[in-house]
């Protein structure tokens, strides 16, 4: 029987190594084909970004949710990797379209490299680019708050805007802001209420920590998400969304960094850990105005990049 267990693992192994190598083969296969591309066109525009419907943060950080012009004009950042219709898609998309890269967290982080690393050097080759409400996403824990450069040169590409406040970037925060859905008024009933990013939901050991508290995750309908914040007093959360529609909402905000992104926010919330969060719920507050400045900010930014682009 232990023979037996042992064959099947490393089966199990080599099927994953292989997976892993065949992914990077169709990455590197697509991303290849569109630098070879002799013509890089401009015909019309297509926003990319992490499009996950079971992630409300990426899927609704999309710029194409919110502007007439844009509807249906949209590609999951990730399509370069899947089959090979999809694949054919993604390269016919970008060779032929202007781009809107953003939001979401595309920068500094493992995952995104390859794409970040491709815009960057259409934009050279004459593409019309557009960095749109997205932000450094470092994992590695010596990075928080230290983060002060971008892992592309932003100076590549024709039209730059950035959710990190403070960098020499031109801040304009996450372009979900404009959802219709933040105008809707709340009663509130909860003085303390958790939001989980969907990962967190497998560790036990945090949901036993937090189970005094009402809460939901990142994974959840969007509106009853939103109506949650609405009804809370005070939000604690793992989720950069979660955060940054429950800072819009004028909510005390404390926040269990897991990655750089949840630094560098204009209005900064509390940072704590799971271990002692109670100790630092005194220190919790509110803004005003956060929703009207980042509407007012993402507009003008419109007016910029549809002149730019020409639609």
């Amino acid at each position: 029987m232990q023979k037996l267990f042992y064959t099947m693992s490393l089966s199990d192994f080599l099927l994953n190594k292989l997976s892993h190598f065949n992914r990077s083969a169709r990455k590197k296969e697509v991303i290849s084909r569109i630098l070879k591309n002799p013509t890089q066109e401009n015909l019309d525009v297509v926003n990319l970004h992490r499009y996950d419907p079971t992630n409300i943060g990426d899927y609704y950080c999309g710029v194409h949710h919110y502007f007439d012009e844009l509807k249906g004009k949209h590609l999951d950042i990730f399509d370069y990797k899947r089959d090979e219709a999809t694949r054919d898609n993604w390269f016919e998309k970008i060779t032929k379209n202007s781009l809107i890269i953003g939001g979401g967290g595309l920068l500094n982080r493992e995952g995104f490299n390859l794409q970040m690393e491709l815009f960057e050097k259409l934009g050279e080759k004459g593409k019309k680019t557009v960095l749109w409400g997205l932000g450094h996403n470092a994992k590695e824990k010596s990075t928080y708050g230290k983060i002060s450069k971008y892992n592309i040169d932003t100076s590549k590409f024709g039209l730059v805007g950035v959710r990190d406040y403070g960098m020499k970037e031109e801040w304009v925060p996450c372009v979900s802001c404009l959802h219709p859905i933040f105008d809707e008024k709340h009663e509130v009933k909860n003085e303390i209420g958790m939001i989980f990013h969907k990962k967190t939901l497998s560790d036990k050991s945090v949901l036993k920590k937090f189970e005094q508290f009402p809460s939901t995750a990142n994974n959840a309908i969007f509106e009853d998400v939103v109506k949650f914040i609405g009804e809370t007093d005070t939000i604690l959360t793992d989720s950069y969304h979660a955060m940054y529609w429950s800072l819009m909402l004028g909510k005390k905000v404390m926040v269990f960094p897991n990655s750089s992104k949840f630094y560098n926010f204009k209005y900064q919330p509390v940072i704590s850990a799971f271990s002692n969060f109670e100790a630092d719920l005194k220190k919790v507050q509110s803004y005003t105005g956060v929703l009207e400045d980042c509407r007012e900010t993402n507009l003008k930014f419109a007016n910029k990049a549809f002149d730019y682009l020409n639609l």
